[in-house]
């Protein structure tokens, strides 16, 4: 497991909406692995079917995935449909790191230059890995299916008393099962 040594500093960006269990060794390897973790909220300043939920509520979903943990700083990142400049303005927010987190091929080309880059896979033991992602999650809540077994208890909470499953549903589902029929098709 990675890394071998404690480092001052790691940064990562990804977008977390919704924080699901596969997140969750992600997230505290990020805070095991150094003395400070800068963790990045993706695409800040967007709001569609594969952003669907605010940045305040993805920032909330965070925390009450990290309960416990302080050493940690959240980030809104914009996506700015310009890789190189959006490659300097994280330089600019992230500023001096040891490492650099992504499991996106193209933020790491970008970033390869300025940063030791991993994978957020070396951040967690095997045995700890769980393999879910955003689509899954949200692709179970535009059906109606039970998508609260995909994400922390705390975070199904949050969401269900917030409405924010319904919201989705409303606003995204159909756009959502729309996507999954193109990608199967």
């Amino acid at each position: 497991m990675y890394p071998q040594k404690r480092l001052h500093r790691i940064g990562m960006i990804a977008r977390w909406r919704p924080v699901h269990l596969g997140h969750v060794p992600v997230l505290q390897g990020l805070c095991n692995a150094a003395d400070h973790a800068l963790i990045g909220i993706g695409s800040a300043n967007r709001y569609s079917a594969r952003n669907p939920f605010t940045l305040d509520e993805t920032i909330d979903m965070i925390r009450l995935a990290l309960d416990g943990r302080d050493n940690y700083t959240l980030i809104p990142i914009d996506d700015l449909d310009d890789g190189p400049r959006w490659r300097v303005m994280v330089l600019g927010i992230f500023g001096a790191l040891d490492t650099f987190v992504t499991a996106n091929p193209y933020v790491a080309s970008l970033m390869s230059g300025d940063y030791e880059v991993v994978h957020p896979i070396t951040l967690v033991p095997e045995e700890a890995r769980i393999p879910i992602d955003g689509t899954m999650v949200r692709r179970a809540m535009a059906r109606g299916d039970d998508w609260q077994h995909l994400v922390p208890d705390a975070v199904a909470g949050y969401m269900q008393e917030h409405g924010l499953d319904e919201r989705f549903r409303k606003e995204f589902g159909l756009e959502t099962l729309a996507m999954e029929s193109v990608m199967d098709s």
